[in-house]
């Protein structure tokens, strides 16, 4: 199961990078994050870039909300989505997030 944590400045979940993938996909659950393949290689923060491109695309909402609070380096990586400074509620980013769940299930 997915871990979603509420924190002081928006939302912030796990996600587990399979880089250098043949197209970008969210794929599923990898233990408690999820699971998502980008066609960039983990080179020069290539990956990095790509994956908050890719998640702002699929959810709708802005790439500067999207942030890498950890794992720069490592493939488990928790991102938070800002919220309060934008339009963005955390309800809503909370809404993204299952939508990025239910991508992979359909």
């Amino acid at each position: 199961m997915l871990d979603i944590k509420k924190t002081d400045t928006g939302i912030c979940f796990k996600i587990f990078v399979q880089p250098k993938a043949s197209k970008n996909a969210v794929v599923g659950l990898h233990d408690d994050a999820l699971k998502i393949r980008l066609t960039a290689p983990p080179v020069d923060g290539a990956a990095n870039k790509l994956c908050l491109k890719f998640l702002s695309k699929i959810t709708g909402i802005s790439k500067s909300a999207f942030e890498i609070a950890s794992g720069h380096t490592s493939r488990t990586k928790q991102i938070l989505i800002q919220c309060g400074e934008s339009d963005l509620s955390r309800d809503e980013a909370i809404e993204a997030i299952k939508k990025l769940i239910s991508i992979e299930t359909s």
